[in-house]
Protein backbone atom coordinates (compact mmCIF):
# COMPACT_ATOMS: atom_id res chain seq x y z
CA UNK A 1 0.00 0.00 0.00
CA UNK A 2 1.19 3.44 -0.86
CA UNK A 3 0.14 6.73 0.68
CA UNK A 4 0.93 8.59 -2.54
CA UNK A 5 -1.76 11.11 -3.41
CA UNK A 6 -2.33 12.25 -6.94
CA UNK A 7 -3.53 15.77 -7.62
CA UNK A 8 -5.93 15.63 -10.57
CA UNK A 9 -8.49 17.98 -12.00
CA UNK A 10 -11.91 16.62 -12.86
CA UNK A 11 -11.68 15.14 -16.34
CA UNK A 12 -7.94 14.42 -16.23
CA UNK A 13 -6.63 11.00 -17.20
CA UNK A 14 -7.65 8.14 -14.92
CA UNK A 15 -5.73 7.48 -11.75
CA UNK A 16 -2.64 5.26 -12.01
CA UNK A 17 -3.04 1.51 -11.70
CA UNK A 18 -3.47 0.25 -8.20
CA UNK A 19 -5.81 3.01 -7.01
CA UNK A 20 -9.45 2.32 -6.41
CA UNK A 21 -10.79 5.81 -7.22
CA UNK A 22 -13.71 6.07 -9.59
CA UNK A 23 -13.59 8.67 -12.35
CA UNK A 24 -16.49 10.36 -14.07
CA UNK A 25 -16.62 10.53 -17.79
CA UNK A 26 -15.52 13.71 -19.54
CA UNK A 27 -19.12 14.53 -20.42
CA UNK A 28 -20.13 14.11 -16.78
CA UNK A 29 -17.32 16.40 -15.62
CA UNK A 30 -18.21 19.10 -18.13
CA UNK A 31 -21.90 18.76 -17.26
CA UNK A 32 -21.12 19.19 -13.56
CA UNK A 33 -19.00 22.25 -14.39
CA UNK A 34 -21.81 23.66 -16.53
CA UNK A 35 -24.38 23.14 -13.77
CA UNK A 36 -22.10 24.85 -11.22
CA UNK A 37 -21.33 27.75 -13.58
CA UNK A 38 -25.01 28.30 -14.47
CA UNK A 39 -25.96 28.03 -10.79
CA UNK A 40 -23.36 30.61 -9.74
CA UNK A 41 -24.48 32.92 -12.56
CA UNK A 42 -28.11 32.60 -11.51
CA UNK A 43 -27.24 33.28 -7.88
CA UNK A 44 -25.26 36.37 -8.96
CA UNK A 45 -28.24 37.76 -10.84
CA UNK A 46 -30.50 37.04 -7.88
CA UNK A 47 -28.10 38.73 -5.44
CA UNK A 48 -27.87 41.82 -7.67
CA UNK A 49 -31.65 42.17 -8.02
CA UNK A 50 -32.97 41.24 -4.59
CA UNK A 51 -33.85 43.50 -1.71
CA UNK A 52 -33.63 40.67 0.84
CA UNK A 53 -29.89 41.12 1.40
CA UNK A 54 -28.05 43.84 3.28
CA UNK A 55 -27.30 46.43 0.57
CA UNK A 56 -23.65 47.23 1.53
CA UNK A 57 -22.82 43.49 1.45
CA UNK A 58 -23.98 42.93 -2.13
CA UNK A 59 -20.70 43.98 -3.85
CA UNK A 60 -18.69 41.69 -1.59
CA UNK A 61 -21.09 38.83 -2.25
CA UNK A 62 -20.83 39.38 -5.99
CA UNK A 63 -17.02 39.42 -5.76
CA UNK A 64 -17.05 36.09 -3.87
CA UNK A 65 -19.40 34.57 -6.45
CA UNK A 66 -17.16 35.85 -9.27
CA UNK A 67 -14.09 34.26 -7.69
CA UNK A 68 -16.01 31.00 -7.26
CA UNK A 69 -17.04 31.20 -10.92
CA UNK A 70 -13.39 31.63 -11.95
CA UNK A 71 -12.44 28.62 -9.83
CA UNK A 72 -15.12 26.47 -11.48
CA UNK A 73 -13.90 27.46 -14.94
CA UNK A 74 -10.24 26.86 -14.08
CA UNK A 75 -10.82 23.42 -12.56
CA UNK A 76 -13.66 21.95 -14.60
CA UNK A 77 -12.99 23.40 -18.05
CA UNK A 78 -9.28 24.30 -18.15
CA UNK A 79 -8.20 21.42 -15.86
CA UNK A 80 -5.75 23.59 -13.91
CA UNK A 81 -4.45 21.83 -10.80
CA UNK A 82 -1.35 22.07 -8.66
CA UNK A 83 -0.01 18.70 -9.80
CA UNK A 84 3.56 18.32 -11.05
CA UNK A 85 2.41 17.93 -14.66
CA UNK A 86 0.55 21.25 -14.55
CA UNK A 87 3.43 23.44 -13.36
CA UNK A 88 3.69 25.31 -16.64
CA UNK A 89 -0.07 25.95 -16.71
CA UNK A 90 -0.06 27.30 -13.16
CA UNK A 91 2.95 29.51 -13.88
CA UNK A 92 1.35 30.84 -17.07
CA UNK A 93 -1.84 31.58 -15.14
CA UNK A 94 0.10 33.36 -12.39
CA UNK A 95 2.02 35.39 -14.97
CA UNK A 96 -1.24 36.36 -16.70
CA UNK A 97 -2.76 37.47 -13.39
CA UNK A 98 0.38 39.51 -12.64
CA UNK A 99 0.20 41.26 -16.02
CA UNK A 100 -3.50 42.06 -15.57
CA UNK A 101 -2.86 43.47 -12.08
CA UNK A 102 0.03 45.59 -13.37
CA UNK A 103 -2.01 46.96 -16.27
CA UNK A 104 -5.05 47.78 -14.11
CA UNK A 105 -3.02 49.29 -11.25
CA UNK A 106 -0.80 51.25 -13.66
CA UNK A 107 -3.81 52.61 -15.53
CA UNK A 108 -5.46 53.72 -12.29
CA UNK A 109 -2.21 55.35 -11.13
CA UNK A 110 -1.81 57.23 -14.42
CA UNK A 111 -5.45 58.37 -14.46
CA UNK A 112 -5.25 59.58 -10.84
CA UNK A 113 -2.04 61.45 -11.62
CA UNK A 114 -3.56 63.03 -14.72
CA UNK A 115 -6.68 64.02 -12.82
CA UNK A 116 -4.57 65.69 -10.16
CA UNK A 117 -2.14 67.48 -12.48
CA UNK A 118 -4.21 68.46 -15.51
CA UNK A 119 -6.72 70.69 -13.78
CA UNK A 120 -5.55 74.06 -12.53
CA UNK A 121 -5.49 74.47 -8.77
CA UNK A 122 -8.19 76.36 -6.87
CA UNK A 123 -5.92 79.40 -6.50
CA UNK A 124 -5.56 79.77 -10.25
CA UNK A 125 -9.27 79.22 -10.80
CA UNK A 126 -10.07 81.98 -8.27
CA UNK A 127 -7.68 84.39 -10.02
CA UNK A 128 -9.44 83.85 -13.32
CA UNK A 129 -12.84 84.49 -11.78
CA UNK A 130 -11.78 87.82 -10.23
CA UNK A 131 -10.86 89.39 -13.57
Amino acid sequence: MSDTRFDRAPGDSPEPAGTDGKTLSEVGIHTLGLVLAVGLTGISFWVANTSLLWAPGIPLGLAVLAIAQMGVHLVFFLHITSGPDNTNNVLALAFGVLIVILVVAGSQWIMANLNENMMPGPELMNLQMQR
